[in-house]
């Protein structure tokens, strides 16, 4: 973060953003690997001299995997180090020399979906062909299905992550959202907006581990179902700041609007309508960068099989929410992308044949309800914004 604070007084952010579409923030790799070549003695050294290797969780688990004979990623991870030019598509040397980070450190950046290499055969008895690489929620975004501008999806998990595809030219990075690859293919590469929110689900596990309320987080739904509106009730999951469209890593959390009356399933509904109330922060923030209203959004991941979740969801969005049969889209995007390297599907039209709908939620709040808690929402989260003190900084 101190680092992050230096770069932004010097206006170097803005540059950051243009290149890489993202915000000037401790959360993305490049700034750790500058602090790492700081401070571990002779490591900047070695780094020049071809003897160290770096990249994202793809990288090293191609390198392992291939038994060091591959340094590769693609451009769905490049783009979320702070160092990747996702308009030139390739490292971005200013960034590189500002941060004193040498190129020879970074691995070579490949399609998406294109045969790597191959497994060492000693791993599992035979060598298989790495074919596909991508982000995880970039890959959820292909296992969704969302090949057109305007398609979007979120993943419901610890935190929460909305990725609108904005097809073959990136849409500029603006009002908290970030620009992304959202894959490379044999044809170009394909953009995305891209909201990373913090704590979603681990709010829940928060009720459970924290304030001891659920016995298993699978209980959030039976519990929130017994209050059937929140009573004005707002908890703010700021507990380690908050990410998209806020970026304010000192924001804390708050539980607000609290009464005598208040109960646990009070508690319970206001955590599931927080999470559904940051991504509507996100998505309106990702409509008024892009010009694009969006129609229905896509919900995977674990939470989504919380079916009170996507409802309040709809309500909130005032959009339908559609859940796929096949929740697990990173995996299935990644499925894809190596399918479509080694011709198992020979285009994405004919992925897209695949994807079906298992249910569809649509808001039954009216207008003046919805606003009305939202309203509430947003005065919530200003009060646990910038909530530490200078001097605790």
């Amino acid at each position: 973060a101190p680092l992050c604070e230096k770069l932004r007084a010097e206006g170097f952010d803005r540059l950051i953003l243009e290149r890489t579409g993202l915000v000037l923030d401790a959360y993305f790799s490049g700034t750790k690997i500058r602090w790492l070549l700081d401070h571990v003695p002779g490591a900047r050294e070695r780094a020049r001299r071809g003897q160290l290797c770096a990249g994202t969780v793809d990288t090293w688990l191609i390198w392992k995997l291939t038994g060091g004979r591959v340094h590769a990623t693609d451009p769905s991870n490049a783009s979320r180090t702070l160092l990747y030019n996702i308009h030139t598509r390739a490292w971005d040397e200013e960034i590189l020399r500002r941060l004193d980070i040498p190129r020879e450190l970074l691995p070579e950046v490949r399609p998406s979906s294109e045969v790597y290499g191959e497994t060492e055969r000693t791993i599992f008895g035979v060598s298989i062909p790495i074919a596909g690489d991508a982000g995880d929620q970039q890959a959820a975004l292909f296992g969704q299905a969302c090949f057109h501008p305007g398609m979007a999806k979120n993943t419901y998990g610890t935190g929460c992550f909305v990725l609108l595809s904005t097809g073959a030219t990136p849409a500029p990075p603006q009002n908290g959202v970030l620009a992304t690859i959202a894959v490379g293919l044999r044809d170009g590469v394909r953009y995305a907006l891209e909201g990373s929110i913090f704590i979603a689900g681990a709010a829940v596990q928060w009720l459970r581990d924290g304030l001891g309320i659920l016995r298993s987080a699978e209980e959030v739904e039976e519990l929130a179902r017994a209050a059937p509106s929140s009573e004005g009730v707002y908890i703010v999951p700021a507990f380690v700041g908050l990410g998209a469209p806020y970026w304010d890593m000192y924001a804390r959390g708050m539980i607000i609007g609290i009464t005598r009356s208040t109960t646990r399933a009070h508690l319970a509904r206001a955590t599931l309508e927080a999470i559904a109330f940051q991504v509507r922060d996100v998505i309106e923030a990702m409509e008024a960068t892009s010009g694009i209203t969006l129609a229905e959004l896509r919900a995977d991941g674990g939470a989504a099989r919380n079916d009170l979740l996507l409802q309040i969801q709809a309500d909130v969005l005032g959009r339908p929410v559609v859940r796929p049969a096949i929740t697990e889209t990173t995996a299935l995007g990644a499925a894809y992308l190596a399918g479509l390297a080694v011709g198992v599907w020979k285009s994405t039209d004919e992925i897209a044949q695949h994807w079906r709908m298992e249910r569809r939620f649509t808001p039954e709040l009216t207008a003046a309800e919805r606003e009305a808690l939202y309203r509430g929402w947003k005065r919530a989260v200003e009060r646990a914004r910038q909530w530490v003190e200078p001097e605790a900084r």
